[in-house]
């Protein structure tokens, strides 16, 4: 996959809502395999299309792109031997590659927008859809499909607005009313033979407490409460069954499975290693080169299961 192909492919996860990485090579000292402008994307499993350096540098890479993408946050990461000086700003990473060059390479996490279901067509839902777009929301009336849904139909139909959203998978369901209204609302469903557990889900009243205010202003407080909600929620990333690892959790999104290779002592991303099973127990290797030092010698690397 050429420099531009990488592009073209990550306009194409991009326009599919797809999360992934974009890394680009900025800068070298040589030996290295990489050059200045190669780039590659990290999709979410740990994934690598194109080329951003050979098995001594790929597994930092995608380790630092899963853990972007896991904090939203870009970072510059520079590859290189013991001792390489590190910066503000910069990530170092060890490399155990014979040819000690160095590599920087700047890791940018891209997500897709969350979807927010407006339905209704009062002024709060007419001032919430035209303002969650500012703040990177994709806004659609419909609830399908949607990972945050608020009905501020006001009396219009709220039951069956609410009945299509709790059949959604959306995380959020956000009813905006007063506390009585939503307690007939509520018992409705409770009517409809929808379970507590279902019932459980809707928000009500919806938004940051401003106390009396317009429609306006409440669509600005369930605004503010979605911004949080968004960046609050947990997403879970599973790790292969069985694999020695250790858990890195980053506050408010998911837990990254990285193993320590007992051959080189490189962390990696499990979503990438390459392994192999000892007495048990799943080992777990930055390159197939450590891993068949590993089997060529197992009792001189294998720890004890804990």
């Amino acid at each position: 996959m050429t420099r531009s192909d990488v592009l073209v492919e990550a306009g194409r996860l991009a326009a599919e809502g797809r999360r992934f990485a974009l890394a680009t090579v900025v800068r070298v000292e040589r030996p290295a395999s990489a050059r200045a402008g190669d780039r590659a994307i990290v999709t979410a499993d740990g994934a690598v299309a194109g080329w951003v350096g050979g098995a001594c540098s790929e597994p930092i890479v995608v380790r630092e792109a899963l853990r972007a993408l896991a904090d939203g946050e870009p970072r510059l990461v520079r590859i290189g031997p013991d001792g390489t000086p590190g910066g503000e700003g910069i990530v170092c990473a060890v490399s155990e590659c014979a040819s000690e060059g160095t590599v920087e390479v700047l890791i940018e996490p891209q997500s897709p927008r969350p979807t927010l279901a407006v339905v209704g067509d009062s002024p709060a839902a007419r001032t919430l859809a035209t303002l969650a777009p500012h703040v990177g929301w994709h806004v659609t009336s419909e609830p399908v499909g949607a990972d945050a849904v608020v009905v501020a139909t006001m009396g219009r139909g709220d039951e069956d607005a609410l009945a299509r959203a709790l059949a959604s998978d959306a995380g959020y369901v956000g009813l905006v009313a007063s506390a009585k209204r939503a307690g007939v609302v509520t018992q409705a469903l409770r009517e409809r033979g929808l379970g507590e557990d279902e019932v459980a889900r809707v928000r009500s009243p919806v938004g940051l407490d401003l106390g009396p205010c317009s429609q306006e202003e409440i669509a600005v407080a369930v605004l503010a409460e979605l911004v949080a909600w968004r960046h609050t929620r947990p997403l879970p990333e599973a790790a292969p069954d069985g694999a020695r690892h250790l858990n890195v959790a980053v506050p408010g999104t998911f837990t990254i499975a990285e193993a320590v290779d007992p051959v080189c002592g490189m962390t990696v991303s499990l979503a990438s290693a390459v392994t192999t099973v000892h007495e048990g127990v799943t080992y777990a290797f930055c390159c197939p080169g450590c891993r068949s030092r590993f089997e060529a010698d197992p009792a001189r690397y294998a720890t004890v299961p804990s």
